[in-house]
């Protein structure tokens, strides 16, 4: 019998580079994100190319009832999910606290907290009633430090750090694996995001220096779910070689 994997924000990046990796392991997959073209495109590649099952399911991760009714509604040979992967979240403008603006706060809040308990309040007991399941949060470095004008980012980021070590405790009786992936620079959508399309800021943020990819972050998952059931990886911090941390980074 297949295993199962869920993984949010799917459509792009990381979610996207994760989703096609999980279906070369192997893996269903139960995909999630907000724009229904790019499931449905994802998912006919992933039956075409690699032949694994895909449930897409096309919701808000901001909207609790959506959430819910999502993962309520699954159909039942889809419930024993193995693998969790709490992709989904952004960034948000780059302003001064005095200066930033409430919607990019709430969006940025909404997205990566509450969207990320929604889920795993959901899905958790179902790996519960397995006694078995692996839940990986993507961070990111800006959970370890925080830089000027990323304050409410890294508000978000330090949140899923805490929350991923409040989850292993949790769920340590239970058998269920958690681990926190901090990436560093990855050239995705996330840049865009963050400057609202301006496509010119977006991509000075990854000029002089080779930034990781959304396969790189996808080889660690990779790496850390086919370790032995004995064996968890708790967090984890990966950066491309020219970057120290959130805050030092060699432009060449």
């Amino acid at each position: 019998m297949k295993k199962i994997a869920l993984v949010t924000g799917a459509t792009s990046g990381i979610g996207k580079a994760t989703a096609i990796m999980l279906a070369t392991c192997g893996f269903s997959l139960i995909i999630t994100g907000r724009r229904k073209q790019r499931l449905d495109e994802l998912k006919s590649q992933i039956e075409i190319k690699y032949k694994s099952e895909v449930l897409p399911l096309c919701f808000d991760i901001r909207n609790r009832d959506e959430v819910c009714n999502a993962v309520k509604n699954i159909p039942q040979q889809w419930e024993n999910i193995d693998v969790l992967v709490n992709n989904a979240g952004l960034a948000v403008g780059l302003n001064h606290i005095q200066d930033g603006l409430f919607d990019d706060w709430d969006r940025m809040i909404d997205t990566n907290i509450r969207g990320l308990l929604y889920i795993t309040r959901c899905i958790a007991p179902l790996m519960i009633k397995n006694n078995r399941g692996h839940i990986i949060n993507i961070c990111s470095v800006a959970g370890k430090d925080v830089y000027e004008n990323g304050n409410v980012y890294c508000a978000t980021k330090y949140a899923v750090d805490a929350l991923s070590k409040a989850m292993r405790i949790d769920m340590l009786q239970h058998n269920i694996k958690v681990t926190n992936v901090c990436p560093g620079a990855v050239e995705t959508e996330f840049s865009i995001v963050r400057f609202k399309d301006d496509e010119k800021r977006a991509k000075a943020t990854y000029a002089g220096m080779t930034p990781l990819t959304g396969d790189d972050i996808a080889n660690v998952i990779k790496f850390v779910i086919n370790l032995p059931p004995h064996v968890c990886i708790n967090d984890i911090v990966v950066a491309p070689t020219d970057q120290a941390n959130a805050l030092i980074i060699n432009r060449k």
